[in-house]
């Protein structure tokens, strides 16, 4: 009999110590199977220690270059991996294949610029994030057909071209985040395939012009961000059909003028920027002003939307302008 305590006493003991194991410039927390692993000294991933039920790993401000399957094998039941402002270089193709109930992948504030094959399809992934790193260009390979993605953080990278062909395979994504790239253009059918869409972040890119049809299949979005371009000019029916629209940032562009019914009606939950453009203050300006006029609720920093010419109205409120001041005919309603 005492055989059998001894036995179990040795048992327990060994899952004790397995649980309370921690490696090194790692702090664990057992109750919510949470390690985090802080400190520029780390130069290798800590495999060695962590505890095997760990379901969410934090590795932050270290001087890994690159992490592997073998790595991740210590943790089978991960479910988040944050690799934040590493020195992460390179990744294994295979680098998911043994965390199978993997959602959230975040390697933001690293150094990789190319990715090999593969390299996301061996997990469940809900939310990818690959923001501030060196890519320049997007492989479609990296994930497989009918991803589970829903979040996609490509944001501040070298991207010239949206991915397109790896967003074809993301027929559930929810948020895309393409700012601070090098983005000159939107093709026609970039993002076609993207009809459960609901955020789009194209801020801070080179975006001189949009294509009419660029948002045509993206009927859920909820939040577009296209301030701090250099849009010039934009096609009157680019928002036909973004009836669940709540938020147009349109901020700092080149805009001097709105097409007649770019806005159309909107109830008062959709809320637009305008500020930071070059306000043309003339007959062209009617529609906007009219709008304005009929919608001034709906416009944040409306006090800050302002002409930039004719001199004679420069740095006046559009909203205080006057028909007669604009050149315009008196009308009754606006067009929508």
């Amino acid at each position: 009999m005492s055989g059998w305590c001894v036995l179990a006493f040795l048992c327990l003991a060994y899952l004790c110590c397995s649980a309370l194991s921690c490696p090194a410039l790692c702090t664990c927390y057992p109750r919510r199977a949470e390690v985090v692993c802080n400190g520029v000294p780390l130069t290798e991933f800590p495999s060695e220690g962590l505890p095997k039920n760990t379901t969410m790993l934090t590795i932050q401000f270290s001087n890994i270059t690159s992490i592997s399957e073998h790595h991740l094998s210590a943790t089978p039941l991960l479910e988040g991996l944050h690799l934040y402002s590493n020195n992460l270089q390179n990744l294994s193709s295979d680098l998911l294949r043994g965390v199978p109930h993997l959602n959230t992948l975040d390697l933001t504030g690293n150094k990789l610029a190319h990715l090999p094959p593969n390299v996301f399809s061996h997990a469940p992934l809900r939310s990818l994030v690959l923001k501030n790193n060196l890519i320049e260009k997007v492989d479609a390979d990296w994930l497989a057909d009918n991803s589970s993605v829903t979040w996609l953080d490509l944001s501040e990278n070298r991207l010239k071209n949206v991915p397109s062909a790896l967003l074809q395979k993301l027929p559930n994504l929810e948020n895309l985040d393409l700012s601070q790239n090098r983005l000159e253009k939107i093709g026609a059918n970039s993002l076609d395939s993207l009809t459960k869409l609901e955020r789009l972040s194209l801020q801070d890119n080179k975006l001189s012009s949009l294509d009419p049809s660029a948002f045509q299949s993206n009927r859920n979005l909820t939040h577009l961000f296209l301030m701090r371009n250099q849009l010039q000019k934009l096609p009157e029916n680019l928002f036909q059909g973004l009836q669940h629209l709540e938020l147009l940032l349109l901020n700092q562009n080149q805009l001097q003028h709105l097409p007649s019914g770019l806005l159309g009606e909107r109830n008062s939950t959709f809320q637009v920027t305008l500020t930071g453009n070059p306000w043309v203050c003339d007959d062209k300006i009617e529609y906007l002003w009219r709008w304005v006029s009929l919608y001034p609720e709906n416009i944040l920093f409306l006090d800050e939307v302002t002409c930039s010419s004719p001199e004679t109205l420069k740095n006046r409120q559009l909203l205080s302008l006057t028909e007669k001041e604009l050149g315009v005919v008196k009308k009754a309603t606006i067009q929508h």
